[in-house]
């Protein structure tokens, strides 16, 4: 028997995407207000590029991951509960829950600035300040993402790098532009541009 999950409701679906956005614009925000330096990075920050190009080629996400370095992390942590997300540490990971009831999916993530974002990366995290303006808040350069993105490289990343790759953000030549074991990995997204 075919179990069913309820009618379709396109509104709450579009109210769901809606409450991603609104869930960043909060923290920016919130840390802009505060003087913090920060910068989009993950899902998002693909999203705010990808835009920049072809607005049909986005692609929904429910991350978000903000990259603060960890000098400003208890300054990041009062403006963001002035802002009504409450801190949370699980799983080696610093969130902030967006309101008391929200659940992990309903988090600002962070990604601390200059450090390993896992022991066996080969590259540290980027620096708030390899960033630039986009849409109203900092968002990760092109060149951060990239890196970002091959040192992860885990299937959504390959996907991530395969959007720019499809709307021209990033080419062969930027092999040149990378250490040898990134340049690796994206000559494999170059041979394989369909997954």
């Amino acid at each position: 028997m075919l179990q069913t999950y309820g009618e379709i409701s396109w509104e709450r679906m579009i109210g769901a995407v809606e409450k991603i956005r609104e869930r960043l614009r909060k923290a920016a925000a919130a840390l802009d207000a505060a003087g913090i330096p920060y910068a989009v990075v993950g899902d998002n920050a693909v999203v705010a590029w990808v835009f920049r190009v072809d607005e049909a080629a986005v692609r929904n996400t429910r991350d978000v991951d903000l990259l603060l370095r960890r000098s400003n992390f208890d300054a990041a942590v009062s403006a963001l509960a002035n802002a009504g997300f409450s801190h949370r540490h699980a799983k080696g990971v610093d969130m902030f829950l967006d309101g008391p009831a929200a659940k992990a999916r309903e988090a600002v993530h962070v990604v601390f600035a200059n450090e390993k974002v896992s022991p066996d990366y080969a590259l540290p995290a980027p620096d708030v300040n390899e960033s630039e303006s986009s849409g109203g808040m900092q968002v990760v350069s092109l060149s951060a993402l990239v890196r970002m993105k091959l040192t992860s490289f885990r299937d959504k990343d390959r996907v991530h790098l395969r959007d720019l790759l499809e709307v021209g953000l990033i080419d062969e030549s930027w092999c040149d532009r990378l250490p040898p074991e990134l340049a690796r990995r994206l000559q494999m997204i170059l041979e394989t541009p369909g997954g």
